[in-house]
């Protein structure tokens, strides 16, 4: 019997999210074969709701090993024009990944993956650009056992986190999201941490259920070259299934100018900060405000959206909140606040130990 929590996410996915109707170009890039009843029933309504067209495309996270592990230079630098000229025709786009291993690629060649990355990047830049797209990761031991769960609670973590009322949560967090977008200056202090920027001219986004799920965010980035002090993060990350954490930078006027990490290798770090000129600089400034997720779970999609967190994303700016930063690389790290930390506005205290402390953002809280 199909889990009717898929159904709902169905839905979710594709009249709300994407917002597939009558006549549409739909794009579904999907991985792992775990993800395929919620795979199946996306194509069912895809379909259902009209769609001209709906194109499906599945990998594995051992078939992209096989790549690094066998593909040489010409293979590494051809750009596969076929891949942009279809995402150039599409109207929606719809990924979804069962990752089994999230380890598949941890003896791979950083700087591989990297330049692979920056071949690729003007198909993803035509997607997120140009498509009404979302992107989610579906349930797998692999991903419960980073998360520290038995598959069956971090199935229900997942579908409390995404099975939720996305256009009431909008309204919820349109006062922040005010808020943020009239504020000139933001300032950060916690452990080892203590940095500010200007943010002046740059708008600020609601992350609302359209484009990952889980969602649950409010962002803007940072003026380019405005960074000062320095952040130490300390939740994990996953980036090409290496693993890092502690991360510090410090900044300025912009550009991370010292990088470390207390776990994993310096000179992986640096590879990824070395991608390009624009890898250095910030594109991302983000409140997680996703109620449902508390603890970290090694996976970027679900630990940026963490209540009670914030996330300082070296790489490539979005348009909608634009500084100008373009690059092969954006990687979400993130500093839970919880217990040490605050975050002011304009010189305002409004989150303290990860609790908003200005009295109509309380709702917000946990």
């Amino acid at each position: 019997m199909k889990d009717p929590r898929i159904e709902t996410l169905a839905d979710i996915l594709v009249n709300y999210s994407a917002a597939v109707k009558k006549g549409d170009i739909v794009i579904i890039d999907f991985s792992g074969v775990k993800a395929l009843p919620l795979v199946e029933a996306v194509y069912a309504r895809c379909l259902r709701n009209g769609a001209r067209y709906v194109e499906h495309n599945f990998s594995t996270e051992d078939l992209t090993r096989i790549f690094y592990e066998e593909a040489g230079e010409a293979q590494l630098s051809y750009f596969p024009k076929h891949r942009l000229e279809a995402m150039k025709k599409a109207t929606a786009y719809i990924g979804i990944s069962a990752t089994e291993n999230t380890q598949s690629y941890a003896a791979l060649e950083m700087a591989k993956m990297v330049r692979r990355q920056q071949v690729l990047r003007s198909i993803s830049d035509r997607r997120v650009d140009h498509t009404r797209w979302v992107v989610t990761r579906y349930p797998t031991a692999g991903l419960a056992q980073d998360a520290r769960m038995s598959l069956s609670a971090f199935e229900d973590l997942y579908f409390k986190a995404c099975n939720i009322d996305w256009p009431d949560f909008a309204k919820k967090i349109t006062r922040l999201w005010r808020m943020v977008q009239r504020t000139r200056e933001v300032r950060i202090v916690s452990s080892d941490t203590d940095l500010r920027f200007s943010k002046k001219g740059i708008p600020a986004v609601k992350s609302e259920g359209l484009r990952n799920m889980p969602d649950g965010e409010v962002f803007t980035a940072p003026v380019k070259d405005s960074i000062e002090g320095h952040i130490t993060y300390n939740v994990p990350s996953l980036y090409y299934g290496k693993e890092f954490g502690g991360v510090r930078f410090e900044f300025r006027k912009g550009r991370i100018v010292d990088a470390s990490c207390r776990l994993g290798a310096q000179k992986e770090l640096e590879k990824i900060l070395d991608a390009d000129a624009g890898a250095r600089y910030i594109g991302e400034f983000s409140f997680g405000l996703n109620k449902n997720i508390k603890t970290p779970m090694k996976n970027i999609l679900f630990d940026e959206k963490i209540c009670g967190s914030i996330h300082l994303t070296p790489g490539h700016a979005y348009k909608d909140a634009d500084n100008g930063n373009r690059s092969s690389v954006h990687w979400d790290l993130v500093k839970m606040l919880q217990g040490d930390g605050e975050v002011y506005l304009d010189g305002r205290l409004v989150q303290k130990d990860g609790k908003f402390v200005v009295g109509e953002l309380k709702g917000l809280n946990p």
